[in-house]
């Protein structure tokens, strides 16, 4: 069932779930390049087979193991099957989700549960796997990738935003206990920008029109470069990647009200394009749309032409004092306004 290459010598062991599209196929690339030892967690098999020979490439050493996040049982077990090829995990990340494009009220409770347990609850099971190995050793990275969406909720993606935020909260909560602990394992979390990725092809959507990200659109691989840079500064509680992730966040906190506002605009439109919802489109939330006997859907999203390839992440990584105090200066300006 599981594959792999590569001996276990040099690098680091890196798990990275969703590994088979998206985010998580450019995150795989991008340890790879620096001589990891990466496990490839995701449910369809087409997809991981060629991450692995992607990771392989780019000089890395690729374990396959599929695997659905929302089975705990199967997420330690992968867990087990990492440590016996490759040894001690160093950094775990949690990519994996599922999502929903519709109105609150056309989502069916079924698929809120299949949303939730697969991007929240996956996450919760692999940090708790993870956890498990690395508490007694006192050492590894656990990389959440976040949105900022996992402060700022928007129309039509009710069931993302909710399990987001969720992720957000136990984050947190856990990095408290670590600190109380002084333990030198580390939880860090990467809010992310709308991204050019194939869930807008194979994501269930009740809209009119095909899905899109909201843009400013990134690449894939500025995501994966600011994941690979959080999981080598863990001690940083948070990366904002992409102007607009800082915008979205900056905004929220100073006047959430005037955001809802705007949002309920421009949030339907800015989320479809101009051609009409392909009623034949895989559907991913219970079964993967890269089966056995599906197709590869990469890294990218059909949206290359205006996707961005950097972003300000490392400007930010830099200068996040400066931006802590902008954010700041413009709370405290809010709050006289609103007292006049």
């Amino acid at each position: 069932m599981n594959t792999h290459s590569g001996s276990r010598t040099g690098g680091r062991t890196v798990v990275v779930t969703g590994a088979s599209g998206g985010v998580g196929r450019a995150t795989a690339r991008a340890f790879a390049a620096r001589g990891d030892r990466v496990a490839l967690l995701a449910r369809g098999r087409r997809g991981l087979d060629a991450a692995a020979r992607e990771v392989t490439q780019a000089g890395g050493q690729a374990l396959v193991v599929p695997v659905d996040v929302a089975d705990h049982c199967a997420v330690r077990a992968a867990a087990d099957r990492v440590e016996e090829v490759f040894g001690p995990v160093d950094v775990w990340v949690n990519n994996a989700f599922a999502t929903v494009f519709a109105p609150f009220v056309e989502i069916e409770p079924e698929e809120f549960r299949r949303a939730t347990e697969v991007t929240y609850l996956g996450c919760v099971y692999g940090t708790q796997a993870a956890l498990s190995r690395m508490l007694p050793r006192d050492h590894g990275t656990i990389v959440q990738v976040g949105s900022a969406l996992a402060y700022r909720g928007i129309p039509l993606q009710a069931a993302y935003c909710g399990a987001k935020h969720a992720i957000q909260g136990m984050n947190e909560a856990l990095r408290c206990e670590l600190l109380h602990q002084g333990s030198r394992v580390r939880t860090t979390m990467v809010q992310l920008p709308g991204l050019n990725t194939p869930q807008f092809r194979w994501a269930l959507s009740r809209l009119p029109r095909r899905p899109q990200p909201v843009p400013p659109i990134y690449q894939p691989e500025v995501a994966a470069r600011a994941i690979v840079y959080a999981a080598s500064h863990p001690r940083r509680r948070e990366h904002w990647v992409g102007g607009s992730t800082v915008g979205t966040l900056i905004a929220n906190a100073v006047a959430p009200g005037l955001l809802d506002r705007y949002l309920a605009r421009t949030g339907f439109a800015s989320q479809q394009t101009s051609v009409p919802q392909d009623e034949l489109a895989p559907v991913n939330l219970w079964h993967p749309a890269d089966g056995s006997e599906g197709h590869d859907f990469g890294a990218h999203g059909t949206f290359d032409d205006m996707a961005k390839r950097h972003g300000v992440q490392p400007w930010l990584s830099r200068h996040r004092g400066a931006v802590a105090a902008v954010a700041a200066a413009a709370g405290v300006g809010a709050a006289v306004r609103r007292r006049r």
